[in-house]
């Protein structure tokens, strides 16, 4: 089995709470760890708690038996919330949430884990595995896993693993959609909402043409909000068909299953199409934390593009624009090879 290793038994658990309340792209990188307690539990129910916004995501991972929306707890009363999650064995606090982490331990969940380097988890969470995220050299999908130790799950798994171990179900598209041929659609998606360094939208627009002339059918996405800071661009090339503010997450993601590929900054959208299958370019600075060693997208599609891995500026921490300096034909040669 791919997670199993010799750390000797695991505990016995019927039903594992999996707390991540945070980003699309942050969720994503989770499924491993999903599949990985899936493996070692078969017959447990694994529940998830996310936020509504990413309730799409988590409802496409095949190893997980129900969602739990944070949300939704929020409006609970104490007692009926100690109900809730008095009924879970183990929470895995995959992101620190100091109010979620209160929760628990107030439903009396037997086993609470969650990192050590997060104060309030001294009071709420009787299993503190140590590990730093900012130092370590491991992807974000890997860090989760020092999280599995308290379980018996102490290897932690390469990428090359973790790619082959992949269960993501997208959702079925509405009947207008599926009818339409995808296979050559490429999906730009210019804004980030803050979470990665941004390629210029004029190299997006660059690109765009490139593709166009190439006989590929080029779609811009985005929120309605972000697609207000590029429609008045796109305006002025007819030829490029902008879908921002159109689909809701569920069809988003089935629209990223279909399509040829996608070309984003380190966003939730790059991280789905990691997760569909299909091509995803993600295109990145090389300063830590936020370079491609510890962020780029999973999957077998997936790709991460640098300007240039030694810039000077980004290896001292500071803000730099080199990602605009990725080549159109550095985004095309990793989009079609």
């Amino acid at each position: 089995m791919l997670f199993s290793d010799n750390s000797g038994a695991m505990p016995e658990a019927k039903k594992i709470l999996i707390s991540r309340t945070d980003a699309i792209g942050d969720v994503c990188l989770t499924l491993p760890v999903c599949e990985a307690l899936k493996a070692a539990h078969p017959q447990a129910e694994l529940t998830y708690l996310c936020r509504s916004y990413t309730r799409a995501v988590v409802a496409s991972f095949e190893p997980i038996d129900q969602v739990l929306l944070l949300d939704e707890l929020q409006q609970l009363d104490d007692q009926d919330r100690n109900k809730v999650l008095g009924q879970y064995d183990v929470v895995l606090h995959l992101f620190p949430n100091r109010v979620v982490a209160k929760w628990c331990k107030q439903a009396r969940i037997p086993l609470r884990i969650g990192t050590a380097h997060r104060f309030f988890h001294l009071f709420t969470c009787n299993s503190r595995p140590r590990f730093s995220r900012k130092r370590s050299e491991l992807h974000e999908s890997q860090l989760n896993f020092k999280l599995l130790a308290p379980l018996g799950l102490t290897r932690v798994p390469s990428i090359e693993e973790l790619n082959a171990t992949l269960h993501f179900k997208a959702p079925q598209l509405p009947s207008t959609l599926a009818a339409r041929d995808w296979s050559q659609v490429v999906l730009l998606h210019p804004k980030s909402n803050g979470s990665g360094v941004e390629y210029p939208l004029e190299r997006y627009i660059e690109l765009a043409l490139v593709l166009h002339a190439k006989g590929y059918q080029v779609y811009f996405t985005g929120t309605e909000a972000e697609g207000q800071l590029f429609r008045t661009q796109l305006a002025q090339h007819p030829e490029l068909i902008d879908v921002s503010g159109q689909w809701d997450l569920t069809t988003f993601i089935g629209v990223i299953s279909k399509a040829k590929a996608l070309v984003a900054c380190s966003t939730g959208p790059y991280h789905i199409a990691g997760l569909c299958g299909i091509r995803a370019v993600g295109l990145f600075a090389s300063r830590k934390p936020i370079h491609p060693g510890r962020w780029a997208a999973l999957g077998k599609g997936a790709s991460a593009l640098v300007f240039d891995p030694n810039c000077q500026d980004c290896a001292e921490g500071r803000a730099c624009s080199c990602v605009a300096k990725i080549s159109i034909d550095q985004v095309t040669d990793a989009l079609e090879k």
